[in-house]
């Protein structure tokens, strides 16, 4: 593996991308860029500092009650959550403040609540919170599973985002193709670099990579 790259965010010295170029196989595709987030979603000063940009983006937005945080966001969520409380976004809660959760996956990989934490999405509005946005497959997951409990998601955020919007909802990202101009995404059975052979550096999905 080679040594990580990083770009730093403009408005922030403690928010840092850092990433591998490479040959990765995902969940959903083959990728020529590992995003190693593992510091912004662990470090306490990093994830603070992401949630807080996260949430510069939504400082306009009306009601929020619950920010759902997909891939171990957790700690950047309840960053997110408590900057946007600290600048006067509301929830419809009783208690007047948000939820941050995560959901749990059923043996066919599908997004589930159980019933001590489906109250939490049924009937709620909904922010969803994800590290990394490239095929989609994961966002169009939740947003069902949202959906499924009668929630209504009222927003994407992301750490990078390839797309701007899914499903007519907006992905704000504090990243994009601007900052990785030749960043690509391809499906298993269409990647260039495995037609023309070059080896595969390491699975990656939500919690890190496995080198082979």
């Amino acid at each position: 593996m080679q040594d990580y790259k990083k770009i730093d965010y403009q408005r922030n010295k403690d928010v840092v991308l850092r990433y591998i170029p490479g040959h990765f196989v995902t969940p959903n595709s083959h990728v020529n860029y590992y995003m190693d987030l593992s510091d912004m979603k662990s470090r306490q000063r990093e994830a603070r500092a992401t949630g807080e940009e996260l949430a510069e983006m939504y400082l306009a937005s009306d009601v929020i009650d619950t920010i759902l945080c997909l891939n171990s966001m957790e700690v950047v969520g309840a960053y997110l959550a408590n900057k946007l409380t600290k600048a006067g976004i509301v929830s419809a809660n009783s208690h007047q403040t948000m939820y941050i959760t995560s959901p749990e996956y059923n043996v066919s990989g599908q997004m589930m609540f159980r019933e001590n934490t489906e109250h939490m999405i049924r009937g709620k509005k909904v922010l969803v919170l994800i590290d990394t946005a490239t095929t989609g497959a994961t966002l169009r997951s939740a947003l069902g599973s949202v959906r499924f409990y009668h929630g209504q998601v009222v927003g994407i955020s992301a750490i990078y985002s390839v797309a701007t919007q899914l499903e007519g909802i907006p992905i704000r990202a504090l990243y994009s193709n601007r900052d990785l101009t030749d960043y690509a995404s391809f499906s298993p059975e269409n990647c260039p670099m495995c037609k023309s052979g070059v080896p595969v550096d390491a699975i990656c999905n939500g919690f890190g990579y496995s080198t082979i």
